[in-house]
């Protein structure tokens, strides 16, 4: 059976701890392929600062393109109303039963998994797969690990990656002072929020997908 890694999230921006959890996920779990699923920006978000959606997912295709166990996946875009991971993977077991999904988490969220809306359902249509590094210690990883098993009758995989503390908060306000995000985000994906002036004013937060196509035909 053919193993998938469904890499949720806001990507607000994507930056290269997202990129290297994805890879090191792919690598030690086995993985076939990493999809990238970015959620999409609610009404009561809008005027917060976020990207676009169609900004945020210009800048996955940018950073994952040279990838080719990388892709990435509007489905949360294009859904109408409320978003929720348990519908996702729902409907790509549904899509795919001879597919095994496997959501990549850190292992902040795994502390928070068993309030995610319905986790029985995740659980049921796709393994965790949890990094046991970052700023959370080990052992409350694993006794997280440990108590949802028991739980929900399952499996969580754990996986090690390179401990590095990249915050999209922090390179949210790089970008509106003007400072370098050199050796944080992919060369691509800073050219492209330099250019737009994205994170400085509001008018960057919503991009139209004819930006978009403009600066795909300049570049």
């Amino acid at each position: 059976m053919e193993k998938i890694g469904i890499m949720g999230g806001t990507f607000n921006p994507i930056h290269l701890a997202h990129l290297i959890l994805a890879e090191s996920a792919r690598e030690q779990a086995g993985l076939s392929h990493v999809i990238f699923l970015p959620s999409k920006r609610t009404l009561e978000k809008a005027d917060s600062y976020i990207l676009s959606d169609e900004a945020r997912c210009k800048l996955i295709e940018l950073a994952i393109r040279d990838n080719p166990h990388f892709s990435l996946s509007k489905m949360e875009i294009v859904r109408g109303g409320t978003t929720y991971t348990a519908d996702t993977v729902s409907e790509l077991k549904r899509k795919n039963p001879d597919r095994e999904y496997y959501f990549i988490i850190g292992g902040d969220s795994l502390l928070n998994f068993a309030y995610w809306n319905r986790p029985e359902v995740i659980l049921k249509n796709a393994r965790l797969l949890a990094t046991s590094r970052g700023t959370i210690p080990k052992e409350k990883i694993l006794a997280a690990a440990e108590y949802l098993e028991k739980c929900f009758d399952t499996e969580i995989v754990l996986f090690d990656t390179p401990k590095m503390e990249i915050s999209s908060t922090d390179l949210r306000a790089r970008c509106a002072s003007g400072r370098s995000l050199r050796y944080l985000v992919p060369e691509a994906v800073e050219k492209f929020l330099r250019e737009r002036g994205c994170y400085r004013n509001k008018s960057a937060f919503s991009c139209s997908a004819e930006m978009e196509c403009e600066y795909e035909q300049q570049n």
